[in-house]
């Protein structure tokens, strides 16, 4: 499990869609259905109900999605962190 799985999940949690997911992040469709694939072999569950129309959240996909969310804004508090310091040196 690495950050860019849990911000492509978060993406496709927020926008319903894979393809609108990848364009907010900058990323291919397909990158973010790896990515997507690659954290729900990680957990070892689905996270999505995939349908022509989009994904829908699981019941596992919407309790994971909270700590998700946290992890990514821990992660931006750290790099925040380490790059005011790194300007400060």
């Amino acid at each position: 499990m690495n950050e860019r799985e849990l911000q492509a999940f978060v993406a496709v949690a927020e926008h319903g869609r894979m393809d609108l997911a990848a364009k907010s992040l900058g990323y291919s469709q397909p990158a973010v259905s790896y990515q997507i694939k690659c954290l729900e072999m990680a957990l070892g569950t689905k996270l999505f109900v995939r349908t022509s129309s989009g994904a829908t959240l699981t019941r596992t996909g919407a309790l994971v999605l909270p700590s998700a969310q946290a992890v990514l804004t821990l992660m931006r508090g750290i790099k925040a962190t380490t790059g005011d310091l790194a300007l400060a040196a």
